[in-house]
């Protein structure tokens, strides 16, 4: 049985980036199913935070830097200041996803975010990033122009907010096991190896075949 593990994110959150690879060195091999969720920390009209500023100074010096290099992962402080609002963004997710390229769409905004520091705030810079993965470039720009997903986007930060409680990201969601921030290869196998236990069937007591057959 299929293992479904969703993982809230942020664009502008450099451990969601850091989080793709141990899970996907944890899942190879084994049946699962992963989709990123959409999770905006800081939502419009809220302030978002500074490159130059000393919050985010510290905390890539102290911790996003050290992380990225024991993974092994490229990854820089974005110079677009201030940084970005992500619904647009995510409003383009929803429409990659209808197309099959959800997980595709995500990694590239990750990516072009933290490895490229491209502003995905911008309508021009999304809709080039989404031709890069095969989008019909006028189809996406029209969507966001509309807010042709505002409201499908709405409804997932509000399925984030009150039914699972995110409060940080990256968050992850395996079967039934919540728990948030970043974990080793090892400790993800291990929690998706419960859960495929966890939903195999027992097989019923005392069945068994005799002399006369099944």
């Amino acid at each position: 049985m299929t293992v479904k593990i969703k993982v809230y994110s942020d664009y502008v959150c450099p451990f969601c980036l850091l989080a793709e690879k141990p899970l996907l060195d944890a899942i190879q091999g084994k049946d699962v199913e992963v989709e990123w969720m959409p999770f905006e920390l800081r939502p419009y009209p809220n302030e978002t935070l500074k490159p130059e500023g000393h919050y985010l100074q510290n905390t890539w010096k102290q911790g996003v830097y050290p992380m990225a290099e024991r993974l092994g992962v490229h990854i820089v402080l974005p110079k677009v200041s201030p940084q970005p609002y992500t619904h647009l963004a995510f409003e383009g997710y929803q429409y990659a996803k209808e197309k099959g390229k959800g997980i595709e769409y995500n990694d590239r905004m990750l990516r072009a975010f933290f490895q490229e520091e491209q502003d995905i705030g911008k309508i021009d810079v999304l809709t080039r990033l989404a031709g890069e993965l095969g989008l019909d470039e006028k189809e996406y720009r029209e969507a966001l122009e509309t807010r042709k997903y505002k409201e499908v986007h709405q409804e997932a930060l509000r399925h984030a907010y009150e039914e699972v409680n995110i409060t940080s990201v990256p968050t992850f969601v395996i079967g039934n096991t919540k728990f948030a921030g970043i974990h080793s290869k090892e400790t993800l196998e291990q929690i998706i190896d419960q859960e495929i236990r966890k939903q195999t069937p027992d097989f019923p007591e005392g069945m068994a075949c005799g002399i006369d057959g099944c």
